[in-house]
């Protein structure tokens, strides 16, 4: 999922924009999840970049992206870029 979110329908509350937002992003990851995983790899796991822009994004947590749509609402920023890429991972042993 590579996204640029705009939050400009003058019809939509921006609270109900911003859950509409998440929504998707829920679905994506729930969607990813439910893939069979490849041999050898036992979960997976995203990389995830948010910013402004494309070219402004940073790399950060998945559950972090939640924080920064947040924290974009209270800004005032109505447009931002959020990247999650899916990959198989395997757990390291301790």
């Amino acid at each position: 999922m590579r996204t640029t979110f705009t939050l400009d329908k003058p019809k939509v509350k921006l609270a109900r924009q911003i859950e509409a937002t998440k929504s998707t992003i829920n679905k994506y990851l729930k969607r990813e999840r439910a893939k069979k995983l490849p041999e050898g790899a036992d979960f997976w796991d995203f990389s995830c970049k948010f910013g402004c822009t494309k070219d402004e994004a940073q790399f950060c947590h998945w559950k972090d992206v939640f924080k920064f749509i947040d924290e974009a609402e209270a800004s005032g920023r109505i447009t931002f870029y959020v990247e999650i890429i899916a990959l198989a991972a395997k757990r390291k042993s301790s």
